[in-house]
């Protein structure tokens, strides 16, 4: 039985993980930790992680990036792995997380579906044929109007598995409309579109002459999401110190 922390309880994400656990008979959230505690729960709520004394086996991390710092602190200390999803980090906080992976297991992704994994590996493949040809590569993500980071963490994910295929040869571009000059042959233009509910569309387009190839990922719930989040932590439960992500839980 896996024994689950989960940082940020009373939020969309952590309330639809509350309910996936309460049906899988080998995990159990043994307690909670969120600032706002006027939710209900069958576990204990703790207004700040440093207040928890709950006994567990790992920690899922569904917060604010202001979280994060006192959550490092806290599962270094505790020496307690964690599955850190929350998105928009300072250069600072990632670095933090990498110093932390030294002392504990953490498993960062900007996302947790299996699609969207699978689609990093299919980027590189396509990047290895398509970029020394000529073509031009851009992506486009959409998101809900409640969504505070802008590009998506998984954007950003995307253009580093296309540029980690191509040796970080091309740079970011994120807007446009500053500088009048034609596009740049290394360059990886990012668009982020926000708006309704939408739960997050991704989608990546090689543009060449007189051909275009995209590829979409389109999802239609946070569930996604949050299965994928459950289980990441059962596999990091009892893991050796390092830096861990979905692709060693799905396999890629």
């Amino acid at each position: 039985m896996v024994k689950f922390l989960m940082h940020g309880c009373n939020g969309k994400m952590g309330r639809m993980i509350t309910e996936i656990v309460k049906n899988d008979e080998n995990a159990v959230i043994a307690a909670g930790v969120d600032a706002y505690t006027g939710v209900p729960n069958e576990y204990p709520v703790f207004e700040s992680i440093d207040k928890c004394d709950v006994d567990v086996d790992v920690v899922i991390d569904f917060s604010t990036a202001s979280a994060v710092d006192g959550l490092l602190d806290y599962c270094v200390q505790k020496k307690l792995p964690v599955v850190l999803c929350t998105t928009g980090l300072s250069e600072d906080q990632l670095k933090k997380v990498e110093e932390a992976a030294k002392e504990t297991a953490v498993l960062k992704s900007a996302n947790m579906s299996l699609g969207i994994n699978l689609l990093l590996k299919l980027l590189k493949d396509a990047a290895k044929v398509l970029a020394p040809a000529g073509y031009d590569m851009e992506i486009v993500e959409r998101h809900h109007n409640q969504k505070l980071d802008a590009p998506s963490g998984t954007a950003l994910a995307l253009a580093d598995a296309i540029n980690e295929e191509m040796n970080g040869e091309y740079e970011y571009v994120y807007d446009r409309s500053q500088v009048r000059r034609k596009r740049d042959k290394k360059e990886i233009g990012i668009s982020a579109v926000r708006g309704g509910t939408i739960v997050g569309i991704h989608d990546v387009i090689f543009a060449g002459t007189d051909e275009v190839i995209e590829f979409t990922h389109t999802a239609y719930s946070r569930s996604v999401f949050a299965k994928g989040a459950v289980e990441a932590g059962r596999f990091l439960a009892g893991k050796a110190p390092g830096m861990y992500d979905m692709g060693d839980v799905v396999g890629l």
